[in-house]
């Protein structure tokens, strides 16, 4: 099962009411990362790392490689046709982007949330179970065990614990967000990327799952992207601005959550936080 990180020690919050940080150990190294498609790049030269257990937000314009950036990290970028990524990231002592990885085994210890949420046509049950069985998981006991753990981590269970057998899109919008975040967090993953997971859903159903990202701190390491500013001050420990320059994605600052937003270093970061641009 997935335990809880040794815990942090904790310096100033982002803001009054968000996340403490967290020390900055580094779960994910990247360097000098470049994406591009065909002839065509769109980030070029990111470095940052990602540290262990906190929330990360990925923030800025529509259009700047945020999530070909988050797609790079389980390479899901592995999918997409034509698609080139130079640079190096490490997981701990492991090089992402050797040809040579196990991607199935990559992709269960770095899970991605999308978007729209996506629950198979199936039950809420099968939901769950078929990627434990796609991971080698048989025994009925521990099936059911991971199941529950899944759908009480995201608050679930008491909802849906009567209808297990029942189809998964019966589901409100923010209980498939949710389900979909247990089916990630089934496979005991240690970082989840989220691409945007609140931006199809109403605002309460939103609020929810922006609660439970927050009780996800600490156990798991998060990179969310997200266009809702408000948001990213109210969660994440870190927040990274990329931009587009001459038409291509760069990350413009990194660093913690409060100084970015309140004193940024970068002009660019300034008006962007401020709404003047973007």
């Amino acid at each position: 099962m997935n335990t809880p990180l040794p815990a942090h020690t904790y310096t100033v919050g982002c803001v009054a009411s968000g996340p403490p940080c967290c020390d900055p150990v580094p779960h994910l190294s990247i360097a000098n990362l470049s994406i591009a498609y065909g002839g065509n790049t769109v980030l070029d030269g990111v470095t940052l790392d990602i540290y262990k257990g906190c929330i990360t937000a990925l923030i800025g314009p529509s259009g700047c490689g945020k999530t070909s950036f988050l797609s790079a990290l389980n390479r899901l970028t592995d999918l997409m046709p034509e698609a080139r990524v130079r640079g190096r990231i490490r997981f701990g002592a492991t090089e992402l982007l050797d040809p040579r990885l196990d991607v199935l085994a990559l992709r269960r210890r770095i899970g991605m949330i999308f978007q729209k949420p996506n629950p198979f046509p199936l039950s809420i049950r099968r939901n769950l179970e078929l990627p434990l069985r796609e991971h080698g998981v048989r025994n009925r006991d521990a099936l059911d065990a991971r199941i529950e753990t899944a759908l009480r981590d995201v608050g679930l269970w008491d909802e849906v614990r009567d209808r297990l057998d029942g189809p998964a899109l019966a589901l409100s919008g923010g209980q498939q967000q949710r389900l979909c975040i247990a089916r990630a967090l089934v496979l005991e993953p240690s970082v989840l990327l989220m691409d945007e997971p609140c931006s199809a859903l109403d605002p309460i159903s939103s609020g929810v799952v922006e609660e439970l990202i927050l009780r996800l701190r600490g156990r798991y390491t998060v990179v969310i992207v997200t266009h809702n500013l408000a948001q990213a001050r109210r969660i994440a420990n870190y927040a990274a601005f990329f931009w587009m320059k001459e038409r291509v994605g760069k990350l413009i600052e990194f660093g913690r959550c409060q100084p970015l937003f309140e004193t940024p270093t970068h002009p660019l970061t300034a008006a962007y936080v401020s709404g003047s641009r973007g």
